[in-house]
């Protein structure tokens, strides 16, 4: 029988990550599958992070990124209202994780000196975020997996030269539309 010590010896290793500070850089259409995609872009930095996103969320990001406002408050626009009368502080959001095709994110927030950690959707919290003026980051561990998946190599050519700048190669223009929701 192995000792207590001989357990603890087969642990395995800590993954140290490495938090990168985003900003939305705008939100597309994907050409091949017409789902709407937000753009984050590393903000001290040139590599982009694309995110299949729902047609909702898309126009909350862009409502948001745009300064439209309506005379009766949409859902993220009522969540900054609860957060605010409750006194609720959204620290920070993270895309924490690619699963599956599938991007998972963490909102970071705090209430009465006690901080929570809430799993999300990236799209609904980076509307959130954006309302809040939050800041937005993605785990390091987040592109490494985007780059070694099959259908992540970067971003159609046609989508950079439509926005006029030149985006990271994330991926591929034959896979474009094969990233789920």
């Amino acid at each position: 029988m192995g000792s207590k010590k001989d357990n603890e010896s087969k642990k395995e290793p800590e993954i140290k990550s490495n938090k990168i500070k985003m900003v939305v850089a705008t939100v597309i259409v994907d050409s091949i599958t017409q789902s709407p995609a937000v753009i984050l872009k590393e903000e001290n930095g040139n590599r982009f992070l694309p995110i299949w996103i729902g047609i909702n969320e898309a126009n909350a990001i862009m409502m948001e990124l745009e300064n439209i406002k309506f005379e009766r408050p949409l859902t993220h626009d009522l969540i900054k209202n609860i957060f605010s009368t409750l006194g609720i502080k959204l620290k920070k959001i993270e895309v924490s994780d690619l699963k599956h095709s599938t991007y998972y994110a963490t909102m970071y927030v705090e209430l009465n000196g006690k901080e929570y950690q809430i799993d999300s959707r990236p799209s609904d919290a980076i509307a959130i975020a954006l309302r809040l003026g939050s800041e937005i980051y993605v785990d390091e561990l987040v592109f490494d997996k985007t780059r070694s998946s099959d259908f992540l190599k970067g971003i159609p050519t046609a989508i950079a030269e439509q926005k006029g700048e030149a985006l990271l190669e994330i991926i591929s223009e034959e896979d474009f539309g094969k990233m789920k929701m």
